[in-house]
């Protein structure tokens, strides 16, 4: 079968991108490089062998998208295509909502037109908002605190109304907690244009000196020491949560939704120390007021994704520190090193 990935020279993208194509898939990636870059495309041909077709297209663009679906018989889609930074979107709400909002409205009509009706979308665990206990469940409330979030739970609504109307669709919602690490070959990675905005690549720019100390952004939560507990998960681990996704929806499954992540959370003082550990480096850090919309605590009860998909993280802490280290070490500038 022939799988489009939007957003797939991004950072999650191009792991399921690996995953898919060392699984014998046909892949075509369709990009907008607005926050990714051209390079992961040879990077991935290097770990695979094999080179996935490539369009810059934004998928707001439903003419150029348009004509993408008409060279290719597309089986299925995995949509990653969208900005992600919950501290930029208060900053810049109307652009998260357009990309993240416009953007899916804009594929999904595409798929219609052409009859592909199989989608993996890549939702995230902020549709849960500030929960009212921790680990989450699927079935727990929503209810986003910023921007990122609600465009994420809109399109989780404009998904689910979809279906409704047409329950030929077979769609799958996963909500990601924290992805971190690199493929192990250190050829691909998470790079950030500009000042990073999630905390592991803030970490190791700064064990590379690439960044000068590391801001940790409130330290008077109600956790283990004051600072923020997420659930980091690796994205190799990630990646593979799509393809058992894919089998899901072979089997005709209708409407969907999994957490994926371990089930254990981590402060980010606790993710400094595993890095200092694995890097051999003291990582400088400072204290700085919270950021709006965040939360003190967020992870996850994944044993539905176990039961339904067969799915389980199996990458722990260390391998996280240590595939995020050595992608850096190996590209102290990203894609541009």
């Amino acid at each position: 079968m022939t799988i489009l990935v939007t957003g797939g020279a991004g950072y999650i993208g191009s792991h399921t991108v690996v995953e898919l194509l060392n699984q014998g898939e046909e892949v075509v990636i369709v990009d907008n490089l607005c926050n990714s870059h051209a390079a992961s495309i040879d990077r991935i041909e290097e770990i695979c062998q094999k080179r996935p077709a490539f369009y810059q297209v934004d998928i707001r663009d439903k003419a150029e998208l348009n004509t993408v679906f008409s060279q290719h018989n597309f089986t299925s889609v995995i949509h990653f295509a969208g900005l992600k930074a919950v501290g930029e979107s208060t900053t810049i709400p109307l652009h998260y909502y357009q990309n993240n909002v416009s953007g899916t409205l804009s594929l999904c009509e595409v798929m219609a037109e052409h009859n592909v009706k199989n989608l993996v979308f890549s939702s995230s665990a902020t549709v849960y908002g500030d929960p009212h206990t921790v680990p989450i469940l699927e079935s727990f409330p929503t209810g986003a605190t910023n921007p990122y979030g609600r465009s994420k739970l809109i399109v989780e609504d404009m998904l689910s109304d979809l279906y409704k109307s047409d329950d030929s669709w077979n769609i799958a919602l996963l909500r990601y907690f924290n992805p971190v690490g690199a493929h192990k070959s250190g050829l691909i990675g998470e790079d950030p244009n500009g000042i990073p905005n999630n905390l592991v690549p803030y970490i190791t720019q700064v064990a590379v000196g690439r960044l000068a100390q590391l801001s940790v952004f409130g330290d008077d939560y109600n956790t283990v020491d004051g600072t923020g507990v997420r659930d980091y998960i690796h994205v190799v681990d990630l990646a593979k949560g799509h393809l058992k996704a894919l089998n899901k929806l072979a089997a005709n499954s209708g409407l969907v939704t999994y957490n994926l992540g371990t089930g254990k959370g981590y402060s980010v003082l606790e993710m400094l120390a595993a890095f200092e550990k694995v890097s051999g480096k003291s990582i400088a850090y400072q204290i700085a007021p919270r950021r709006p919309g965040d939360i003190a605590a967020c992870y996850s009860d994944p044993s539905l994704a176990k039961a339904e998909l067969d799915w389980q993280a199996e990458l722990n802490l260390d391998d996280m520190a240590e595939d995020s280290w050595r992608w850096q070490q190996g590209n102290p500038n990203g894609f541009a090193s």
